[in-house]
């Protein structure tokens, strides 16, 4: 088993880390990004989603699920193009759920399991 840190503020805090390989996948815990609305903030956890896969040996193209958690669904279809672009040639299984998230500056929220 192998813990990869971002090194974010959460993870002292709560315990945890943002990715960890285990079984032959790498579990991406739930990343939220910076940013001033949810397309920002999109793209930014798809960016640390990426850095870990990439630090885990993996990839985008790997990623076998996908769960995007949002306090308001109605501000996930301005995300559809950029996830598309992302997962669009290799879709994994996806789940979208509406829940409160940590902090209400956060828009979005996205967590991922990868082939290792």
């Amino acid at each position: 088993m192998k813990r990869i840190s971002s090194g974010g503020e959460f993870e002292k805090k709560i315990g945890y880390c943002r990715a960890v390989v285990a079984g032959g996948f790498v579990h991406v815990a739930g990343t939220v990004g910076q940013g001033d609305d949810v397309v920002a903030q999109c793209h930014d956890a798809l960016r640390i989603i990426k850095e870990a896969l990439t630090t885990a040996g993996s990839s985008m193209e790997k990623v076998v699920r996908v769960t995007y958690m949002l306090p308001d669904r109605m501000e996930f279809e301005p995300c559809h193009a950029i996830l598309a672009e992302t997962f669009g040639d290799h879709p994994p299984a996806a789940t979208m759920i509406e829940c409160g998230l940590i902090d209400p500056k956060f828009r979005i929220e996205i967590e991922v399991t990868a082939v290792a």
